[in-house]
């Protein structure tokens, strides 16, 4: 038994096109978009009747994807609250590494995210933030020193 790689992190979103659009402006690209439904993806989700749209985006490097999901049928369901502090248990936020930091935080605020705290520099390493986008999507950048 050998793990071979991770694939992609999946999250259900309620506007797919603007998670699409708000991922790319990170710097992700698009790699294919497709609606998904049938017997086979109600056997491995355990929702009958399932209906989805889905995208998938890819790190400029290849190496990590993100897969977004639309539910049209069953409805999605929100679990928790979209301002979800950093410590509420469970899968809490993504981190970019990225090359001019202060230029993101820019250009993402002025795409409607908010700065969660603010830009802190750790030791003479990283320099580090949390964000929030769009459906509260907790990110965190980090620019290598």
């Amino acid at each position: 038994m050998t793990l071979k790689r991770m694939d992609n992190v999946s999250i259900v979103v309620e506007d797919i096109q603007t998670m699409i659009a708000f991922l790319q402006e990170i710097g992700m690209t698009l790699v294919g978009e497709t609606r998904v439904s049938g017997d086979w993806v109600d056997r491995i989700i355990a929702l009958k009747g399932s209906v989805s749209d889905v995208a998938v985006l890819e790190t400029p490097d290849g190496h990590n994807r993100i897969e977004l999901a639309q539910f049209v049928s069953p409805a999605a369901v929100r679990g928790e609250p979209q301002d979800a502090p950093a410590n509420m248990l469970g899968l809490r936020r993504i981190m970019f590494t990225v090359v001019g930091i202060d230029d993101y935080v820019a250009r993402l605020q002025a795409k409607g995210a908010t700065l969660m705290g603010e830009v802190v520099q750790y030791e003479d390493t990283y320099r580090l933030c949390y964000m929030r986008g769009p459906e509260g999507l907790m990110f965190a950048l980090a620019e290598e020193l």
